[in-house]
């Protein structure tokens, strides 16, 4: 009978392994029903464990569905960012609310240079880092940065130094949205604003602080701001940190911090200068190189001749004619860009501009308004080129030609964001006209006389 009962159990059931504790030994007599028990118990506690281990497995999912996700960014992207290896984010594994943070930001896997950047951070190494403007560079030291930070040591563990104050905004800002499910204090810090209040901030907790190297050196020689445990610093848009503006400030800088930092260095460009600081500083840095070419993929360069007269009628004509989400027009100097944004707003278009004469408040509020999209276009100078990130720019305007390769590159990438398509026109003159064929020349690159008609598929997909 036992044997039959036996029979009609399927695999796994009865005595077999992982049994569901069916007694089939009968009560009474002998040691074999008290063996029995104990095979039994055992299948019990392994289904129990088996049980609980798969809810586990459940849960692990389940906060994945409850987070709060932005749309789903459907526009065209190119290579320069969707040519990756295919890793996750969860393949670097990250602290579950720092990916809870990445997710809800809207990133769904990294960037060439964040699958580059990340892992090798995370190992403590120095990273000297190229790649293009627009490819995710600040979220590829901003994850490791937060990552690595102990929220529980309530002293200040990285430095992230920017060139001006609006990117020290932006980038604080990406910090804080990163990390907004981890208890990391975030502190931002540039001249021109009030020294009083970042002393009494510095008297919180700060773990992560972002700045311009002068105001974070003040404070550090003041003994307010206390680099002493600090162990990582970021450097962004390093050649420009590196220029003879920064560069003193940075090296007295790192006097304030330990021998055993680790450095992290980004930029779309690297000068000499760099590869100095580099020898000097660095430790067996890991070299990491993604510009196979200078210009972003996804930007279409074309210029139009003009006469100097002719500029604002051509504007216009380009105002008329181009489908604009937001757009950037780029002046040489200070009083062409108040001139030239007050005849804009003659013409009846939205229009703010913003210069370094400006004072840092007002300044705040077009960079935060524009941002928000209070404002289809701004004129600027070249304060607006180092690091800006609006997504919604696909048009940038150089009403001046700029003189060299690099302010150029630095312009045109306000488009194109993230591998999003860009159009930059350049209004030439006469006398620009060498210095055209020069851009040409050192990037690599064709820019073409404007046509009749743009298509459009080409900077709005």
């Amino acid at each position: 009978m036992n044997d039959n009962i036996r029979d009609r159990y399927p695999p796994g059931m009865g005595r077999g392994r992982g049994g569901m504790g069916v007694d089939i030994g009968g009560g009474g007599g002998g040691g074999k029903p008290n063996f029995q028990r104990g095979i039994t118990e055992a299948g019990v506690d392994e289904v129990e464990k088996t049980v609980q281990s798969e809810a586990i497995d459940t849960s692990t999912q389940d906060w994945k569905a409850r987070l709060k996700l932005p749309p789903p960014d459907t526009r065209f992207r190119t290579e320069d960012v969707t040519a990756t290896k295919g890793n996750e984010f969860e393949d670097y594994f990250l602290k579950r609310e720092l990916l809870m943070g990445i997710y809800e930001k809207g990133f769904e896997r990294p960037s060439p240079i964040q699958e580059e950047s990340i892992p090798i951070a995370l190992t403590g190494s120095d990273i000297l880092a190229r790649a293009k403007n627009g490819t995710g560079k600040t979220a590829a030291f901003c994850i490791p940065a937060l990552e690595k930070i102990d929220q529980d040591n309530n002293v200040i563990q990285v430095v992230i130094l920017v060139p001006t104050r609006e990117l020290a905004l932006q980038t604080s800002q990406v910090c804080k949205e990163l990390g907004k499910h981890l208890n990391i204090q975030v502190m931002v810090t540039t001249g021109g604003t009030s020294l009083k209040d970042d002393i009494m901030r510095l008297y919180q907790p700060v773990h992560l602080l972002v700045g311009t190297p002068g105001r974070i050196l003040d404070l550090a020689k003041k003994g307010i701001c206390v680099l002493k445990d600090c162990s990582m610093l970021i450097m962004d848009e390093a050649d420009k940190l590196l220029s003879p503006e920064f560069q003193p400030s940075i090296e007295q800088l790192i006097q304030f911090m330990p021998t055993n930092r680790q450095i992290l260095m980004f930029s779309a460009t690297f000068p000499v200068t760099v590869k100095d600081f580099k020898d000097r500083y660095l430790h067996k840095p890991y070299v990491i190189n993604l510009m196979d070419e200078l210009t972003l993929k996804g930007i279409t360069q074309f210029y139009a001749f003009v006469e100097e007269r002719q500029k604002v009628h051509c504007l216009n004509t380009l105002f008329s004619k181009l489908q604009i989400n937001q757009s950037i027009i780029f002046c040489n100097s200070v009083n062409r860009v108040e001139l030239l944004a007050k005849k804009i707003t003659e013409l009846g278009y939205s229009c703010f501009y913003i210069h370094a004469k400006m004072l840092q408040d007002h300044r705040n509020r077009v960079f935060h308004d524009f941002r928000n999209g209070a404002c289809r276009n701004l004129v600027c100078t070249d304060l607006f080129t180092r690091g800006i990130d609006i997504q919604a720019v696909n048009v940038v305007i150089n009403f001046d030609f700029p003189k060299n390769a690099e302010t150029y590159l630095h312009r045109v990438g306000r488009s194109g964001r993230f591998g999003h398509l860009g159009l930059a026109v350049n209004l030439i003159t006469y006398e620009d006209r060498f210095n055209l064929y020069k851009i040409e020349q050192e990037l690599g690159t064709e820019i073409k006389q404007i046509p009749p008609q743009i298509d459009q598929a080409i900077y709005c997909r």
